[in-house]
């Protein structure tokens, strides 16, 4: 009642001040409840250990329209990666697609087969040494900031967003989908919910983004051609809500992660032109321009990624969207909690995977990879114990995964997060039981995700954003363990200040053996 109080004296207040000018607007209330800030770690202290989050009201969330919105500022100018001036030549390595090669060098795929003069593009040999072309470019990006980071990943501000409840309200050819995941029949907000959780993308963005594509959120008969594969992508396997959602999340992960370490410079749109991209965005634009860079060509792309394309269509959904800002989303001082490695005393586990996309290709390298012992490798259940890394609450636990709260909220959307995966569902924890560091959680098995065998991926979240394990002032520390990349996605070590170190191996070697001290 108090914040009612103090809300209604504040409009109140904004209406003496703006007068006419308000005559035409309203003060709105969101319909979510109240917001969860982070707490504030610094290094050495006891705020290292994960609080509890405070309370504390959202603010107004404005029609795009409102005379009070000020434009965005600019970020600080990046020093990005230079575009290539002579061609290059790549090996073709096991697990290559020529689409991923083109994707790294920053060419489009066709003028890779055409340099290279492939008749089966599908078909690439191991050893194989392909040719890559010099880059065309074309003028550079637009500085329109779209939204805010902490409204692409699923943080603070979208904890308590009702998915299903606005889903409805819109009463679209979405309110009345279903799709068949994994056996099981969702929902299409269930889906939107999945896919947010698993990929840690916003729920509002991935509605948004559908909507602008489909028009499935407000449309009951949205046209035919959306029906299969509703966000453009025209895979002919990748059919279905979840599938398309799915993709569409990864590369939006793909571009803000990219960005928060200055690896990209440039995007390729659908038409073969490379674009420069400007230094003065976020990298919640940089997420957006990265995506539709995949379904545009420059005329297309440039509608999408400015006022009037996906900007438009999130402000007429949910409102201004840079009024959702949580800021910093991370803080300065990082300082990870006290975690120790993930399985009991007295076994021997081995390192299998150095630092890897936290859930799926294009978020942080935030994942580790560790295989129980006595197990023959493939997919079978283990009868190994995964242990919780630290303290905390189950706040999911379903698909393979189960998800531990660390700082005391019960919130998974805020603070610190761990990430346990493949955890078969005989004997898994379930949600709202409260781990001890070290207590058992359940076994490791290929349920959940994408697997080849028996293993547990672990990774950690920070307010929703995948913590990056190869990168030494966000290492991954585990019982003294520090994790670094070389980077190769999977290749890394963990390494003790004594000196130790383990190399990640796929498979079961005396190289990669590791235990608890």
């Amino acid at each position: 009642m108090r914040g009612m109080r103090i809300l209604t004296r504040l409009c109140a207040v904004i209406a003496v001040l703006l007068g006419v000018l308000l005559a035409l607007a309203s003060c709105v209330m969101p319909a979510q409840e109240p917001l969860r800030t982070q707490p504030a770690f610094q290094p050495g202290s006891s705020a290292a250990q994960p609080q509890p989050t405070e309370a504390m009201f959202l603010p107004f969330i404005r029609r795009v329209d409102d005379p009070t919105i000020m434009t965005p500022t600019p970020d600080a100018v990046r020093e990005l990666p230079g575009l290539r001036t002579e061609e290059d030549y790549y090996v073709v390595q096991v697990g290559d697609t020529l689409g991923n090669v083109a994707r790294r060098y920053g060419v489009s795929l066709s003028a890779l087969i055409e340099r290279n003069e492939l008749t089966n593009p599908d078909l690439l040999s191991v050893g194989q040494e392909l040719v890559i072309p010099v880059p065309e470019p074309g003028g550079r990006g637009p500085g329109f900031k779209v939204i805010p980071d902490s409204e692409l990943v699923y943080g603070p501000n979208s904890a308590d967003f009702d998915i299903e409840g606005f889903v409805e309200a819109q009463d679209g050819y979405l309110a009345r989908y279903h799709d068949d995941v994994e056996g099981q029949t969702l929902s299409g907000a269930e889906v939107v919910e999945r896919v947010a959780n698993e990929f840690s993308v916003n729920p509002r963005l991935l509605l948004a983004v559908l909507e602008y594509q489909s028009g499935w959120l407000r449309q009951s008969n949205p046209d035919k051609d959306t029906l299969d594969q509703p966000l453009g992508n025209r895979d002919y396997w990748r059919k279905g809500l979840y599938l398309q959602l799915a993709w569409a999340a990864n590369n939006l992960n793909r571009g803000f992660y990219q960005w928060r370490v200055n690896a990209v410079g440039s995007w390729v749109l659908t038409d073969g032109m490379t674009v420069p991209i400007d230094p003065t965005i976020n990298a919640g634009t940089a997420g957006v321009q990265s995506y539709y860079a995949l379904l545009y060509d420059r005329p297309g792309w440039e509608q999408a990624v400015t006022q009037n394309g996906l900007f438009a269509v999130y402000a007429s959904l949910f409102g201004y969207p840079f009024d959702y800002t949580v800021e910093p989303l991370m803080p300065e001082a990082f300082t990870q909690p006290p975690m120790q490695l993930p399985f009991e005393d007295e076994t021997e586990w081995s390192f299998t995977g150095g630092p890897h996309g936290g859930w799926g290709d294009g978020s942080a390298w935030a994942g580790l990879d560790f295989a129980p012992p006595g197990e023959p490798m493939g997919c079978v259940v283990s009868e190994a114990w995964v242990a919780a890394v630290a303290d905390g609450l189950v706040v999911r636990s379903e698909n393979g995964s189960v998800v531990q709260d660390l700082d005391g909220d019960g919130i998974e959307q805020t603070g610190w997060t761990v990430l346990y995966l493949h955890i078969d569902q005989y004997q898994r924890v379930q949600e709202g039981t409260y781990l001890r560091a070290g207590e058992r959680l359940g076994h490791p098995s290929c349920e959940g995700g994408y697997s080849t065998g028996t293993h547990l991926h672990l990774a950690r979240r920070y307010n929703g954003e995948w913590i990056p394990a190869d990168q030494a002032a966000w290492s991954f520390v585990l019982d003294g363990w520090s994790s670094t990349g070389t980077g190769v996605e999977y290749d890394g070590f963990l390494t003790r200040d004594d000196g130790q170190s383990i190399e990640a191996w796929n498979g079961r070697f005396d190289v990669n053996q590791i235990s608890r001290p």
